[in-house]
């Protein structure tokens, strides 16, 4: 009920409105003689966004005056010290998903009487398609670096 109240109104007015059984219902239009408009007023109480010049990069967002600089030399070696955590990430990664896949394969082998295979392999499945989606998020990461 409350979401309906926060979503700008597209109708001039709100109605709230009680059924025969007490249950109450918002509408922008009046369903019944007993509804009561809780809302009347223009479309938007939102003010129009300001109009900007189409432009790109930091003119688009300027820092405020007396934010902050970083020299260029220490944002590289920072980057340069986000790539080597990065990368060291992704070697852990890609250690950990050739041993998920090393036990997957070695519960695959396995067969016992009574055994529920897929249930029991589950979870290294799950396991393995964890590395998978870790190791594609870190790779996006390395990507996205300078």
């Amino acid at each position: 009920m409350l979401a309906i109240l926060a979503l700008p109104a597209t109708a001039q007015t709100i109605y709230k409105c009680t059924d025969a059984s007490g249950g109450t219902l918002i509408s922008n239009t009046r369903i019944e003689k007993n509804c009561k408009a809780i809302v009347s007023g223009p479309e938007s109480t939102l003010p129009a966004p300001k109009s900007r010049p189409a432009t790109s990069g930091a003119a688009a967002n300027p820092s405020p005056a007396g934010f902050p600089k970083v020299q260029e030399d220490t944002q590289k070696a920072r980057d340069g010290d986000r790539r080597h955590i990065l990368e060291q990430e992704l070697a852990g990664e890609q250690r950990n998903l050739e041993q998920a896949r090393k036990e997957l394969a070695e519960q695959e082998a396995l067969r016992t009487a009574g055994d529920n295979r897929q249930d029991r392999i589950l979870p290294y499945k799950d396991r393995v398609g964890q590395h998978e989606r870790n190791i594609q998020a870190i790779q996006k990461e390395l990507s996205n670096l300078r």
